[in-house]
């Protein structure tokens, strides 16, 4: 049985199995996403969702990261795994075909705090969890995501179940049932980047997992088969180049997800399908002078699949700006630099966006393969009045071939949460973060996440950060 194999990896295996590189990933995931959070906690999408929950009026579990409102941990898992993806800034994998973080870490933080974990305790859970996403994220195949749905959720709620199911300490059975009711709240897609749905899918496959878990354990049953056989949860969502479960159930663990393929940090907070284009063009205008009143016209080349994503090409706000090619190639010519300011409408709506946008072309490059936003290469071709130019790219940026180093990880973690904590209060949650594996209940890390006075409105930093440079 596939799905009861899977369950007694993720029960069974015992905490000190994991290697230390491994904590150690999962810990920079952690920062990264806490991080993204609390950036993301003085975003409108934010303030909907925190009054949502304090009308619900819940038991208190766990806190709202950026706020002084505590919740149940499902609720808590929901609205923190929608700040996390608020902005678009945090991490993605290329076997998960998306973010594996936004689900999971809210979900083992919470949970966490909820049962008085350690910080060990809740870095192995998310990578556990994690090597539940990967493999099931290979078996549904990349024609899922090409498909329309939303793989951060849809694999997400199964991740984020396995971490809880295993913090919360159940039977394998049980784990079982719980997969089972996970499977019947998969969901998420595309049609809905550019919106406030988009963290939505994050928060409710996290909510959902943690639902799903507590239902298990009081007795709520649910086929503890949904990954075996005809009408299986893979049986109906996978596509033809899904790999079969059962080999890749031999490879769990071995290497782990979190390591390989790893984890690829974003620089900038924006779909990672402009990712390569970015990191490619912003060094390449300042170092060439290339003025955006000089540029006659951008080409950038996409193999098929890698922009999927980018739904929007003349976007109207700065939501669907984060999925616009158009416009991030835009803003970069007007303005040197992206970051979290070039994603306000009223960046979008500007008359010099407006009136360069239509210069900024995309074209598919013809290709037999199909690719994603994490695998891939971008060609990009930029006319002056005096001059052209053809580059291409084929590092994505955060990931393995191309870095983020842990001064730039610390860095953007102050960055996005000074805007809450302030420096002292980012200071100490960035030190608690760093120690995770240390903490004898991660509540400590989860108390240094609530802001000392509540923020109002929504802050500019005071600089840029290196990553957005």
């Amino acid at each position: 049985m596939l799905t009861q194999r899977l369950a007694e990896f993720v029960i069974n295996t015992p905490t000190s199995a994991l290697p230390a590189d491994v904590l150690d990933a999962s810990r920079d995931a952690l920062i990264d996403t806490v991080g993204c959070a609390l950036a993301g906690s003085v975003d409108d999408v934010a303030e909907i969702a925190l009054r949502y929950v304090r009308d619900l009026g819940a038991r208190k579990e766990a806190a709202i990261w950026g706020s002084a409102v505590s919740t149940t941990m499902a609720e808590a898992a929901f609205v923190n795994g929608i700040l996390s993806h608020a902005l678009d800034f945090d991490d993605v994998q290329s076997n998960v075909h998306g973010h594996p973080s936004t689900t999971l870490i809210p979900a083992v933080i919470s949970v966490g705090e909820a049962v008085g974990a350690s910080g060990k305790e809740v870095l192995a859970a998310y990578a556990i969890g994690l090597e539940v996403a990967g493999k099931l994220g290979v078996a549904l195949g990349t024609g899922h995501y090409q498909r329309g749905w939303h793989a951060t959720a849809t694999t997400g709620v199964f991740a984020s179940a396995a971490a809880a199911a295993r913090l919360m300490k159940l039977s394998v059975s049980q784990l079982q049932h719980a997969l089972g009711l996970a499977a019947s709240q998969a969901s998420g897609l595309l049609a809905n980047f550019g919106t406030m749905t988009k963290p939505f899918h994050a928060g409710h496959a996290a909510r959902c997992a943690v639902q799903s878990v507590l239902l298990a354990r009081a007795g709520f049953t649910a086929s503890t088969t949904i990954f075996d056989g005809k009408g299986s949860f893979l049986a109906t969502y996978s596509e033809k180049d899904g790999e079969p479960l059962e080999p890749l159930l031999a490879q769990l663990g071995k290497p782990w997800e979190v390591i390989a393929p790893g984890i690829s940090f974003k620089r900038w907070p924006c779909c990672y399908c402009n990712h390569r284009s970015i990191g490619a063009m912003l060094p390449f205008l300042k170092q060439h002078d290339i003025k955006a009143e000089d540029v006659e016209k951008v080409e950038i080349g996409f193999p098929p699949g890698s922009d999927t994503a980018l739904i929007h090409t003349n976007p109207q706000t700065g939501l669907e700006g984060k999925f616009s090619i158009e416009y991030v190639a835009t803003a970069m010519l007007l303005d040197r630099k992206v970051n979290i300011d070039t994603f306000e409408d009223a960046m979008v709506q500007r008359p010099e966006v407006r009136k360069l946008m239509p210069s900024v072309k995309r074209y598919r490059i013809e290709d037999n393969k199909m690719y994603t936003g994490a695998v891939g290469f971008n060609e990009i071709y930029i006319k002056t009045k005096s001059n052209e130019y053809r580059l291409r790219e084929d590092r994505a940026p955060g990931s393995r071939q191309w870095p983020v180093l842990a001064e730039e990880r610390d860095e953007k973690f102050l960055d996005c949460s000074a805007r809450v904590l302030g420096a002292a209060g980012a200071k100490r949650a960035l030190e608690l973060a760093i120690n995770t594996q240390n903490l004898a209940n991660v509540a400590e890390l989860a108390r240094a996440l609530v802001p000392s006075q509540p923020v109002a409105t929504k802050p500019r930093a005071s600089q840029e950060s290196a990553l957005a440079k």
